[in-house]
């Protein structure tokens, strides 16, 4: 007689998301308090503050911190205390990001997740400083004693150095200054400072300004979990795959999306003369290309098992999403 073998249940991507959401938003609610009390300094000022949690729990996919707890997961470590830090730190790095990005200087824009954006609500200087300091609340979250004395320091210095790297003029930073660059001046006129782009140039905007933290996300993700090298290069490869079909995504839904959906104005892109993958290549050719790194992304997991599955989803997910 011959067994059969039971099948193997279909991995469910939304339970998990909302799992590791939640635990990433309960640390992240209880990091006020915390630093309020810490070392006897004397209270936070409450407008900066409520300028910080304004931002911070105004919803979002959490994907960064997803990332890194899913990679974590799929190098065999468990969700711990360590795992969620790092995890949290990339989304106060993301959303003073967010802040940023949405002042007048920047992308001048006013809605953000639905919401009016910081600087609509509290002024400039009051956003400025509001994204200093989540950015700087990251590197206190991750070099916390709590963190230090479970993740071994030569591992925990990699962790900041590949996530700093990442966010800074290298990464996040330099890809900003280059979008600003590649975009067209409101007004139509033809600005000095204007580069022009081609698909190379348009790539190098999207591998530094979103990729490289969506990359970091992954890696610090599996350093924590203790990867070996060999894992740790497959998740790299993998990071930087779905960071840049994140972007093409990104592209796409401001053009075929709605603004119920991404809670912000669509096709503000083009009325701001962004440069794009649909402006430049068209939306078939845009879509062939998300496809193509998906497959890269997936095809890097090759050799890890089923506790990557969850990355794998992630991946589809990216390629289907609305918001």
């Amino acid at each position: 007689m011959i067994r059969r073998r039971p099948a193997t249940r279909a991995f469910e991507l939304k339970p998990y998301l909302d799992d590791r959401r939640e635990r990433v938003n309960r640390l992240l609610s209880g990091l006020f308090p915390a630093s309020r009390a810490a070392n006897g300094m004397p209270p936070t000022p409450p407008t900066i503050e409520a300028a910080m949690r304004y931002s911070l729990s105004a919803g979002g996919k959490r994907l960064r911190p997803v990332l890194a707890i899913a990679a974590a997961e799929a190098v065999g470590g468990r969700v711990s205390a360590a795992v969620l830090s790092v995890a949290a730190s990339l989304e106060l790095i993301h959303t003073y990001s967010l802040i940023h990005d949405d002042l007048p200087a920047m992308d001048n824009d006013d809605l953000r997740r639905g919401l009016p954006t910081s600087h609509k609500v509290f002024g400039e200087a009051t956003a400025i400083l509001a994204g200093d300091g989540l950015l700087t609340l990251a590197f206190e979250l991750l070099s916390r004693p709590a963190v230090a004395r479970v993740v071994p320091p030569r591992r925990l210095v990699e962790i900041i150095h590949e996530i700093a790297q990442a966010a800074g003029y290298e990464g996040m930073v330099g890809g900003q200054l280059l979008d600003l660059q590649a975009s067209r001046p409101t007004n139509g006129s033809q600005s000095a400072s204007q580069t022009p782009i081609d698909e190379t140039g348009l790539e190098r905007i999207h591998r530094k300004k979103t990729g490289a933290l969506i990359r970091a996300s992954v890696r610090a993700g599996a350093l924590v979990g203790g990867a070996g090298s060999a894992a740790l290069i497959a998740l790299g490869r993998y990071g930087e795959s779905i960071g840049l079909a994140f972007q093409i995504m990104d592209d796409i839904l401001d053009v075929e999306g709605t603004s119920v959906e991404l809670g912000k104005a669509v096709k503000n892109d083009q009325i701001k003369g962004k440069s794009t993958y649909p402006a430049l290549l068209g939306m078939e050719a845009s879509k062939r290309k998300l496809s193509q790194a998906i497959e890269r992304a997936i095809g890097a997991l090759g050799r890890l098992g089923p506790d990557a599955e969850p990355l794998r989803a992630i991946a589809g997910y990216i390629a289907s999403r609305r918001v």
